[in-house]
């Protein structure tokens, strides 16, 4: 019994010996838990899955070398048994570009399987940019979208073109669809500057943005898609215990540039002798008119030894501010997932009396209530508050504050305006005056999706947004050109889109080698808009401000439209052997948009791709890792041509007090969408196991049937009829490189670069081709939409200061000049459009250290700055001009652009090339510098992570541009393409933040 018992501890003491316990904790790279992660032990099938915590336990035997974790969309990790018995282990996505889950229509693909030409952003692009606006995070990031605000201002329009403008009078936005539910993208603003109508999305809600680029993606859009689709994908909950995230980051904004103007001296100097050199000329103005001018606009101070010397630019620009909180609460289980966050903005901007205040809030659920039926819920509100200015034409806006005198105070004593300068002090609109707008915002969409087999699946959403937009204007008894006892205005603008889609989908290997995958669905999208405004004037007092206290309503308006669609769409992909693939996809749209005759339209596009990089005679290629040739083509339309283009619309009127109809347009029963033919061939590649990759493209895309205005002979009752006339098309090519330069030691440095050419040309007009001029630009066949259209300035004539100009006819001397502008023909003098777009993204890593940045630029486009007539007219006037007008011609055989100055002359101050100028230019458009603490450390404290980051955006620029800025364009209604005037710069931002995940 002894020997028995003694044996017994023996062999259990080998067991205990040969076998060991380990534990461990599985979560991602934010922390979070990953339950169902399986470990095993290498060479074995030993192994567990993780619990509802990550946490797991596993018995290996004392010759065990290693543990290999494994989860579906991260990578597969390899853990060395070092004889510990507790492992922390964090997974990281899958970082494979070719794995990349790409968003499509009505679904989404890997990037592997992807024939189509689609750009894709994700949180890490969009995070951290200290910005109101989400569509200015994707500058320089994609190549072939241009993203610009068109000014300073915190409300300024975006203008976004996906390959070029792909229509002349119909709208040239790309659709935006957020999750699923294409957004209602129509300006709403009253006071003749667009602003943003997305203002109202937080680019902190934001998970991904993937732009549809070619026909063969934005196909699937059909009617709506010409331009360019961006769908954006909210965030959503991961399965894992419940993730806190708290964001928080202030900051502060300057303008990125400002253009120096003469000082009190200088301006006096220049004026005095713009006068005389005036009654030399022509005899006038008369002795002592410039003085008494210069008293008046001084407040009758000592002018003559500068005791007021006003910087403008001061009065109008000042430091701003920015402050961005957002706190979010994710997770789930099998289950359900959920997703609950809110945003607050509160910026001030680089120019006075411009602020924006904005709440957003959003809840992301979904539910598993069996193995076959999911259903969720996706719902986002925001509220955002806009202390406006005046658009860049009216005098009472701060920009066009630089044409004051600097001898000019901007306040008296007392700290009112000054009222005497030379045009209406913008400080009493300021003080006196005010421009409200809000904008309410609610989108959702309620899904549900029903597994019928494994393979085939049925989703059927309901989306809705709605978008009220009010506008609250008053300006009191002392603001300019006010002639009654105040003025208010009041306007709201509710529009609401309701899309209702059922679509089927399919996707199984139907054999060995061969995947079949299908798409096909029906969607009706109505939407509504309702607009009301009212005017009223004689208030008791500044202090009554709302049209209740007005004693006279002067005017009021009240309209009502609505439009919808009917569409129909199929999309199937074959694939052979994981490397042969072919698409096809089409869309019938119908629409309340085009007239009775042309109601229906079909947009079928297809596409082919091939991986040569898995043929046998490149499989295993050292160098080549990936290579992919694809295709695609199809016709996309544009239906953004107005509601009621093709209807014969009448109106009411008042005749002798008595109702009546007049007839307004003529109809057409044969007016349609702009028809979009596009052709793409893409090749992309990676070298060096993917350490480099990229694609190359080249594209052309023809737009046919765009929509003209056609005059009308008088005897048929109207002056002009909308009409399918005139075809542009768009060609070019894109690159995109991505590369991973270094990965050792802990040092990480990644590089994605990328650029895009793009001719834009207009190739049959209406009216036999005729030229369309407008203002400063001309649409002629043969040259770009809205190019510039001057007479061409020739300098200064050296014997007597007088402004000359190219005659420029088509017979004699090309060098031939005449002092009157008259005399010189005007021509094609510039493209109001960059032909190269470029963006340059790097980023840096080492130990909890990260710096990214990006630089972005322009080049081939040019501005005409309309306000130069004024700004740098040699003294033409008594608006304050630009430095660069002291080097004036004063005597014979100088050598200047600067003509003679002469007060009220016009010496040189006509629409010329003058004031058009180039706007090449280099930006830093983003910069982020980051810390993470380490996460011993935070979990110590309770912490997944917390980061502290330094952002900022705009922080250089290189230009020989003179002018603000050369991104800034009038956004003034009826000043044209590629025009300049007084236009606010962008900012320049830079904010501190903490980002503290729990």
């Amino acid at each position: 019994m002894k020997k028995l018992f003694t044996t017994l501890l023996l062999f259990a003491g080998i067991i205990t010996y040969a076998q060991q316990t380990i534990r461990g904790n599985v979560v991602d790279e934010d922390g979070v838990a990953l339950i169902g992660a399986t470990v095993q032990v290498v060479g074995t099938t030993n192994g567990t899955i993780t619990d509802l915590d990550g946490n797991f336990s596993l018995e290996v035997s004392a010759d065990a070398e290693a543990i290999q974790i494994s989860y579906t969309g991260y990578e597969t990790q390899e853990v060395s048994l070092i004889g510990a018995e507790s492992y922390d282990i964090v997974l990281s996505s899958a970082s494979e570009l070719l794995d990349e889950v790409i968003v499509i229509g009505y679904g989404s693909t890997s990037k592997r399987n992807l024939t189509d030409n689609v750009a894709k952003l994700s949180s890490k692009d969009i995070d951290k940019v200290p910005i109101s606006n989400f569509q200015s995070t994707m500058s320089g990031k994609a190549a072939g979208v241009r993203v610009t605000q068109v000014n300073g201002k915190v409300d300024a329009g975006i203008v976004v073109r996906v390959r070029g403008a792909a229509s002349i009078s119909a709208g040239s936005e790309p659709l935006y669809v957020l999750d699923g539910v294409p957004l209602i993208n129509q300006n709403e603003s009253n006071n003749g500057a667009p602003m943003n109508p997305l203002l109202s999305l937080s680019p902190t809600e934001i998970e991904s943005i993937d732009i549809l680029k070619d026909a063969s993606s934005a196909a699937i859009y059909g009617a709506r898609g010409a331009n360019g689709v961006v769908l954006i994908t909210t965030k959503r909950g991961k399965i894992g215990k419940a993730k806190m995230s708290l964001n928080m980051s202030t900051g502060m904004s300057t303008p990125t540039n400002l253009v120096e103007w003469l000082n009190a001296e200088q301006y006096v100097e220049l004026l005095t002798e713009a006068a005389e050199n005036g009654r030399a000329f022509g005899g006038w103005p008369d002795e002592g008119f410039v003085e008494g001018r210069f008293d008046r606009y001084s407040n009758n101070t000592d002018w003559q030894n500068g005791v007021i010397d006003t910087d403008w630019n001061d009065v109008a620009f000042r430091t701003g501010r920015q402050s961005n909180v957002d706190f979010s609460v994710s997770g789930g289980d099998e289950k359900t997932i959920y997703y609950l966050g809110g945003a607050y903005n509160d910026t001030e901007g680089i120019i006075l009396g411009n602020d924006l205040d904005r709440f957003s809030a959003r809840t992301n659920l979904r539910h598993n209530f069996n193995s076959r039926f999911t259903a969720g819920l996706n719902l986002g509100y925001s509220k955002t508050t806009i202390d406006r200015v005046a658009n860049d034409n009216a005098f009472v806006t701060p920009l066009q504050a630089i044409a004051q005198a600097p001898i000019s105070p901007a306040r008296l004593e007392d700290g009112t305006p000054f009222a005497g300068t030379v045009y209406p002090n913008f400080l009493l609109e300021q003080d006196f005056a005010s421009y409200i707008t809000q904008l309410r915002r609610l989108t959702g969409k309620g899904y549900a999706e029903y597994t019928i087999l494994p393979s085939l699946k049925f989703n059927s959403d309901f989306g809705y947004d709605m978008s009220y937009q009010t506008e609250d204007q008053f300006r009191g008894s002392r603001t300019p050109f006010q002639s009654t006892n105040g003025f208010a205005y009041n306007s709201n603008a509710i529009q609401e889109s309701y899309v209702f889609t059922n679509y089927l989908s399919f996707d199984k290997d139907v054999a060995p080698l061969h995947n079949v995958n299908f798409t096909l669905g029906t969607e009706f999208t109505q939407a509504d808009r309702s607009f009301a405004s009212v005017s009223g004037t004689q208030f008791p007092s500044d202090d009554f401000q709302t049209i209740a206290s007005a004693a006279e309503i002067t005017a009021g308006n009240g309209t009502e439209t609505a439009y919808n669609f009917l569409s129909y769409f199929a999309r199937a992909q074959y694939v052979f052997d994981g490397k042969y693939f072919i698409k096809g996809s089409i869309r019938r749209d119908g629409s309340s948009r085009f007239g009775s005759n042309r109601r229906f339209g079909t947009f079928p596009a297809g596409s082919v791709g091939w991986i040569i990089s898995q043929e046998d005679f490149l499989n295993n290629n050292n160098t080549l890792s990936f290579l992919k040739l694809r295709a695609s083509y199809g016709q996309l339309g544009n239906s953004e041509i107005g509601n009621f283009p093709s209807r014969f619309l009448f109106q009411g009127v008042s005749y002798n007090q008595r109702p009546g109809i007049q007839p307004t347009q003529p109809g057409n029963n044969d007016l349609t969408w702009e028809t979009s033919t596009q052709l793409d061939i893409g090749l992309e590649f990676g070298l060096f196991r993917d350490r480099i990759s990229g694609e190359v493209d080249y594209y052309t895309k023809n737009t046919e049937g765009l929509l003209f205005s056609v005059p009308l002979p008088g005897s048929s009752g109207a002056t002009s009829i909308n009409r399918n006339i005139g075809i542009l098309e768009n060609r070019g090519i894109e690159l995109l490189l991505n590369t991973d330069n270094i990965n050792s030691g802990g040092f990480s440095w990644t590089s994605s670069f990328n650029m895009a050419n793009n001719v834009n040309e207009i190739l049959a007009l209406p009216n036999d081709d005729a030229d369309i001029i407008f203002s400063q630009n001309i649409n002629r066949v043969g040259q770009p939409v809205s190019a510039h259209y001057l007479p061409e300035y020739a300098g200064v004539d050296p014997e007597n200061g007088d402004a000359l100009y190219y005659i420029n006819s088509e017979e004699g001397d090309p060098e031939a000049t005449t002092n009157d502008i008259g005399e010189a023909n005007r021509i094609v003098a510039g493209n109001p459009f960059p032909e190269w777009t470029a963006g340059l993204t790097n980023t840096f890593a080492y130990k909890g250290v990260t710096l990214s940045f990006t630089f972005m630029g322009e080049w081939g486009a040019s501005i005409y700055n309309a306000g130069g007539r004024f700004q740098s007219a040699n003294g033409d006037w008594f608006d304050n001009q630009t430095l660069d007008q002291l080097d004036r011609w004063q005597q014979p055989g100088d050598e200047t652009m600067v003509p003679q100055a002469r007060l009220g002359w016009g010496n040189g101050t006509g629409h010329s090339t003058r004031w058009l100028e180039e706007a090449d230019f280099i930006r830093l458009r983003n910069l982020t510098l980051s810390y993470d603490l380490p996460s011993s450390l935070m979990q110590r404290v309770g912490m997944n992570s917390t980061q502290f980051y330094l952002s900022g955006i705009n922080l250089l620029t290189f230009t020989d541009y003179p002018g603000y800025d050369p991104e800034s364009r009038a956004d003034s209604g009826n000043l044209t393409t590629g025009q300049a005037f007084y236009s606010a710069p962008a900012a320049r931002t830079i904010s501190f933040g903490v980002n503290i995940n729990f």
